[in-house]
């Protein structure tokens, strides 16, 4: 469907498009929302355990907001030069999302109309652009598992990036110096902030990956993807998370229906499991009128086994699910307004968890066993 690619673009999975025109575009995303989220765990936002929250979230609703700068020089023969320096920030106070300034994507490279894309800095995967126009939901905070599925490493730093598109193929490769990613879950801080580039431990936090990607003018899509990296709670000794994926998609009328699968093994420095899991997921989007898009998806996480600690012994929490639905209704190109729920059974909404470091602010539950949330926004492009 356009409006899926149209928005996926937004999102930033397809920042660094350009054309033979030089010039800097100003750009950026302003996603306001009001939620409503039941037994959430205790946290600042949510002394009582297993209380209820009504509170503008931070994360924004269907998008984070953003702001960003894009550039492209033309320098002849097919050839172009390009950079993208993108920003969080939090939309209800006007703060920074974090301390680096460019914490979305910061990078330079170079194009050629034949021979494809290299780019440097801080980036999404490769994994991640395989699979984001896969995502039933483009990847909404509410309520999309999407930390969960893609890891807390989908922008890494320091990484070298290729990108070819091959009429319906995209083929893309990235190695990370360092990912940057500064936790691994919600208690262990990875050693120099997950920034890797120790001399004599060039394995520490380094990354990598590839995606082939799919899309025909009939309306049918696959990918398949891999993801590797290497944590480091301790100067040289790295664990190891991997993360296989591979997802379909098909678009008729106004139907859009996708499915997929991810494989993921956790493994701490001393090869001990921390997550091990299989999750699927499964979404249908349906144009309603040219204004009105609904979307349902379905996710479900077969956890085989975790461990807090490298020496806790392993447990097998139960199997997450969560049911997910949004209507979206657009004013123009640039403006529109939603309503989005979720309800999760045997874990926080998103499947969040200490895993993920409570990356959506949902903490887990009090021994509550589901979880319901209803979010209501308004989100304005530019």
């Amino acid at each position: 469907m356009k409006k899926s690619l149209i928005t996926l673009a937004v999102l930033g999975a397809a920042a660094s498009s350009v054309n033979a025109q030089s010039g800097v575009t100003l750009y950026g995303v302003i996603d306001g929302s009001i939620e409503y989220v039941n037994r959430v765990a205790a946290s600042a936002a949510t002394p009582n355990q297993g209380g209820s929250r009504f509170a503008m979230p931070q994360v924004g609703g269907l998008s984070a907001s953003r702001w960003g700068l894009r550039g492209v020089e033309d320098l002849g023969a097919g050839n172009q030069a390009l950079f993208v320096l993108e920003s969080g920030f939090q939309w209800d106070s006007g703060n920074l999302q974090s301390t680096p300034l460019f914490n979305r994507q910061s990078y330079v490279g170079l194009q050629n109309n034949t021979f494809g894309k290299l780019t440097f800095g801080r980036q999404y995967t490769s994994f991640f652009d395989g699979m984001a126009n896969f995502a039933p939901l483009r990847f909404a905070a509410t309520y999309e598992p999407g930390i969960w599925w893609m890891g807390l490493n989908y922008r890494e730093d320091n990484m070298v990036k290729y990108t070819g598109q091959f009429g319906p193929l995209q083929a893309v490769a990235h190695f990370s110096f360092g990912a940057g990613v500064a936790v691994q879950n919600a208690a262990i801080l990875l050693a120099n902030g997950g920034a890797g580039e120790v001399p004599g431990h060039f394995s520490d936090n380094i990354a990598y990956g590839g995606s082939l990607l799919y899309l025909n003018s009939s309306g049918f899509g696959a990918s398949l993807g891999a993801d590797v990296w290497r944590p480091a709670a301790v100067t040289g000794q790295p664990g190891t998370m991997t993360k296989l994926g591979a997802a379909a998609l098909y678009n008729t009328g106004p139907f859009k229906f996708t499915l997929g699968y991810r494989y993921n093994k956790g493994e701490f420095a001393n090869g001990s499991t921390l997550l091990r899991d299989d999750y699927w997921w499964a979404g249908v989007n349906y144009q309603a009128t040219p204004a009105l898009g609904l979307s349902l998806a379905y996710y479900y996480a077969d956890v085989k086994g975790a461990r807090a600690t490298a020496t806790a012994p392993e447990t097998n929490p139960a199997n997450m699910q969560q049911v997910s639905f949004i209507a979206d209704y657009n004013f123009s190109k640039r403006t529109d307004v939603y309503l989005s729920a979720g309800y999760a059974r045997n874990g926080g909404l998103s499947f969040d968890s200490a895993a993920t470091a409570f990356a959506f602010k949902y903490p887990t539950m009090a021994g509550q066993k589901s979880m319901v949330g209803v979010t209501v926004g308004i989100r304005q492009i530019f």
